[in-house]
């Protein structure tokens, strides 16, 4: 079995974010993580298991150290947008005053040139009307030369103050004019620049999208991008954006499509992650199902060896045995006959006639030479 030191406990920094939540960028882990697993501990013994489970543990424990900053620091980019799309607005609302600004010497003058130009118009006509007047009055001087100087003079003066009147009114008319015009084109102005804030807001989330896409093939999860699609959706598209109301819906229509195909490619890729974790859990599974069958076959060879080894071993103490108590036996029985044939041979009794008489004994043929139906006397020899 290999040994290896455990994995140290992971950790990231939020300032180091930025740099590893890339393509790529945690592969270093990624590599202190594989070399940790290539350890590979004994499975036929008890420390061995636990090993492997323990190493497993300390997977779980790294991938949920390096997902849960990655995590946070999504949340984090997808706030960081808002204050950005705010900042933005303001910055245009700024450039746009400083460029109005600088336009406005320009409208001024052209305003007071449209001024001049209406007061020359309006004078050109006075001096017709009073041309006329003046044509008219000579004729009625001429047609009636008693007509009263005073009520001449009364008509000069009420022709004089209604030119007057007229004078004013178009001055009016003509300042009203121009101060309308500029208001309805500052407002269209800053209706469009908002419109266009708006329109990028819109597509800023086509890019929120794609982070939340590129963390799902780290092994993240998705709500990212359902959370983004579901405001995307509800983007309000109305009369904010005036003529830019038609480009405004189609942005959004394309957003909203394009974040769905991200969406749809996030959850194949969760789905093929899912189905090779459960394929993998299945291995594991298999594999150790098939390591407890071997272990239990084992166990049962080896069960069945020993029982063998202590009923051989059994056996041959019984032939031991038997073989110990039949040689005490034949020993014992020895002596018995040595002290017949010493007392038969005491008797006078030649050697060869004592053993024949103990023969005979043994061989049951004196009845009285009896114990029950063993005969005091057997053959050793």
């Amino acid at each position: 079995m290999s040994e290896t030191t455990d994995i140290a406990i992971l950790e990231i920094k939020p300032e180091q974010a930025p740099a590893l939540y890339v393509p790529n960028g945690l592969d270093t882990y990624l590599d202190h993580i594989r070399e940790m697993a290539k350890e590979t501990p004994d499975v036929t013994t008890a420390k061995g298991r636990e090993r492997i489970g323990s190493l497993a543990r300390q997977v779980g424990s790294s991938k949920t150290a390096i997902e849960k900053p990655g995590r946070d620091y999504l949340r984090r980019l997808k706030e960081a947008v808002k204050p950005a799309e705010e900042e933005l607005r303001r910055f245009t609302r700024e450039c746009d005053a400083i460029r109005d600004a600088i336009l406005a010497p320009r409208i001024e003058w052209e305003a007071e040139q449209e001024r001049l130009k209406a007061e020359e118009e309006a004078r050109i006509a006075a001096e017709k009307l009073a041309a006329k007047i003046e044509s008219d009055h000579e004729l009625a001087l001429l047609l009636n030369e008693k007509f009263d100087s005073d009520a001449a003079q009364k008509a000069e003066e009420a022709e004089r103050q209604r030119i007057a009147h007229e004078e004013e009114l178009k001055r009016q008319v003509v300042e009203q004019a121009r101060n309308e015009a500029e208001a309805a084109a500052q407002q269209e102005r800053q209706q469009h620049q908002d419109a266009l804030s708006e329109i990028n807001g819109i597509q800023q989330q086509v890019i929120i999208a794609q982070t939340g896409r590129a963390g799902v093939r780290e092994g993240g999860t998705i709500e990212c991008i359902r959370e983004t699609l579901a405001e995307t959706e509800a983007w309000p598209i109305d009369k904010r954006f005036g003529s830019l109301q038609g480009t405004a819906e189609k942005v959004k229509q394309q957003s909203v499509e394009q974040i769905k195909q991200m969406l749809v490619a996030a959850e194949i890729i969760q789905r093929q992650q899912d189905e090779l974790a459960k394929a993998e859990r299945e291995k594991q599974a298999a594999i150790a199902e098939a390591q407890r069958k071997a272990q239990e076959e084992a166990d049962r060879i080896k069960r069945e060896a020993e029982q063998k080894e202590a009923a051989r071993l059994a056996e041959e103490k019984r032939i031991a045995d038997e073989a110990e108590k039949k040689a005490a036996n034949k020993a014992h029985q020895a002596e018995v006959n040595n002290a017949a044939m010493a007392v038969l041979t005491k008797t006078g009794i030649s050697d060869e006639c004592a053993k024949q008489a103990i023969i005979a004994i043994a061989q049951h043929q004196i009845s009285s030479a009896k114990s029950g139906d063993r005969p005091i006397i057997q053959l050793n020899y």
